[in-house]
Order: structure tokens, then C-alpha cells, then sequence
């Protein structure tokens, strides 16, 4: 099963993998990139797409960071006061339930089974 898996991981690895070289192949045209005050980037179309996505994954992770670091803060917080509430020294231990005496039945005879 283990090795299914595995191949299976290849095989969709490969897939995008080539799926992504096809469309570099298929878009080396150049593209001009206009900005501000009459400034220009060309270059192949795939690089523009790559720019493109590298840039909007870099914001979207610093848009994160604050709420990233509001929970970390938050967590700490919370480890810190359970560690205080905690009794110094090992936790007490709870028995476990016994189980029925040999020979009795543990079915509900009002259910009929």
C-alpha cells in the first residue's frame, strides 16, 4: 500500500511538472510590461505569469503575518497560565473503571439482545 502511494505522488508529480514545462514552451513570446512614468519590463510571457504569482503569494503571506503573530502571542499566553494553574508535581492518577465480574452479562436485557 505504502508503495502505491508512493507511486502515485510520482506519477501527479510528474504530471505537473510537465504540465508547467508545456506552458513555459508554449509561451516564450515576449510581453511588455508597462508601469509608471513611461517605464517597461519585456520579457517572456512566462516569466511575466511567474513574477506575477511570486508577488501575489508574497503579499498574501504578509497580509498573515500580523494575525501569525497575534495567535503565537495568544498561545503563549494561554501556555503560560495553564503552567501557573498547574500543581507543581506529578498529576494525579484516575483509576480505571473494573470490568464486570466473569460470568455476568454487560447487555441490557430491556433491549432484548
Amino acid at each position: 500500500m505504502k508503495n502505491l502511494m508512493w507511486l502515485l505522488q510520482w506519477i501527479l508529480k510528474a504530471a505537473i511538472f510537465f504540465t508547467l514545462f508545456a506552458f513555459a514552451l508554449n509561451n516564450q513570446d515576449d510581453a511588455v510590461v508597462h508601469f509608471f512614468f513611461g517605464t517597461q519590463w519585456r520579457a517572456p510571457l512566462v516569466l511575466v505569469v511567474l513574477a506575477a504569482f511570486t508577488c501575489g503569494v508574497a503579499v498574501g503571506v504578509l497580509g498573515m503575518v500580523p494575525r501569525w503573530w497575534r495567535q503565537h502571542k495568544v498561545a503563549r499566553q494561554a501556555q503560560a497560565q495553564s503552567q501557573a494553574e498547574s500543581p507543581p508535581g506529578p498529576t494525579p492518577v484516575t483509576p480505571l473503571p473494573t470490568p464486570p465480574a466473569s460470568g455476568t452479562s454487560t447487555v441490557d436485557p430491556s433491549h432484548g439482545v
